[in-house]
């Protein structure tokens, strides 16, 4: 009898050793989640995606065909940098336009990003043309380099990188996640005689990537609202990718992007970088649109950018870039000039 209690007090000790390891492993691996993501991801993972990012490494050239940057990657994780985000809409037999134009300075260390959103019926120089006319219609006369080069004349701030996602293959990508979360709270319904057809319903739990293109599409109000919904899709977006749970899905997504997905960042600084972004702090996105008034010209509308809006813009711009800027002295896009 008292063997039998002494072998039942060791099980029990053995069991409850068991119970506190388990417990301790369980919690570290919960506490150090996000390292654990980044070691299966660099086991696992990190070479596909290397790979698949160098079919998306596309570095601009000038116009006489020379690159406009060296090749080796410029090391910017610890300080800020600039990407001009184009979002292209190209359907069959039309020519890709630049839908979405948007000014964005990343902050890494600081785990933010500032996001200036440029309508895109703005109107402008178009640098390399001699004219005037939308900005958008850069991107149609000389793809990444002419829309790089008018941003920085219109802005007055050099662009570091570029990245151009065509819409249609994030509709894949948005199917591929599961869905997104939309901010839609009335019926959106395309109906003009000139225009796609389609409704997106509101106040649902999660929208497909046809819906979701839908609701990026729709354009039957202001250009303004439009870029609005530009950039809480794209944020909704990388709020989805940015889950734990989606990693395995990394070859998949980038498989999808195949051509829909051009950068003149290096795969090995991508991937550094989101590293980096996923064992920070939680990013924070602070986003300013330029507005503008409607004008005509020959009868061709256009949106003249009120110039207190570009003013705001460009100290944005110069106190996101400043590395100097202690974070919690980062101006907000509603700050007061």
């Amino acid at each position: 009898m008292y063997k039998r209690r002494n072998k039942m007090k060791k099980r029990t000790k053995i069991y409850i050793s068991i119970a506190v390891i388990l417990v301790l492993v369980a919690g570290s691996a919960y506490v150090y989640r996000k390292q654990l993501a980044v070691m299966a991801f660099d086991l696992f993972l990190s070479k596909r995606v290397e790979s698949s990012l160098q079919k998306s490494y596309q570095p601009l050239e000038s116009m006489d065909n020379t690159p406009t940057k060296p090749a080796e990657p410029v090391v910017y994780l610890n300080k800020p940098f600039s990407v001009l985000l184009l979002g292209t809409d190209q359907r069959k037999d039309e020519p890709a336009r630049s839908d979405t134009l948007i000014y964005a300075v990343a902050r890494p260390k600081d785990s933010k990003v500032l996001l200036i959103s440029i309508p895109r019926d703005t109107y402008t120089e178009i640098i390399g043309k001699g004219k005037k006319d939308k900005i958008t219609h850069a991107y149609a006369f000389g793809g990444q380099q002419m829309s790089k080069d008018t941003v920085e004349a219109f802005l007055g701030h050099n662009v570091d990188y570029y990245a151009t996602i065509n819409f249609q293959g994030l509709k894949d990508a948005v199917n591929a996640l599961g869905g997104v979360k939309l901010p839609i709270e009335k019926d959106i319904v395309n109906k003009g005689f000139d225009h796609e057809k389609f409704t997106v319903k509101a106040n649902k739990p999660i929208y497909s990537g046809e819906e979701a293109l839908n609701y990026v599409r729709y354009r039957e109000d202001s250009d303004f609202n439009r870029t609005k919904r530009q950039q809480v899709f794209l944020n909704a977006v990388a709020n989805q990718m940015l889950g734990l749970d989606q990693i395995s899905k990394i070859p998949e997504l980038l498989d999808i992007m195949g051509n829909n997905f051009q950068t003149d960042m290096q795969p090995k600084f991508i991937i550094d970088l989101a590293k980096q972004v996923l064992t920070g702090s939680e990013a924070q996105i602070s986003s300013y649109t330029i507005m503008g008034e409607g004008i005509r010209i020959n009868g061709v509308y256009y949106d003249e950018a009120n110039p207190e809006d570009v003013e705001k813009a460009k100290e944005l711009i110069d106190n996101w870039q400043n590395p100097d800027t202690p974070s919690d002295q980062l101006m907000q896009p509603d700050d007061k000039a």
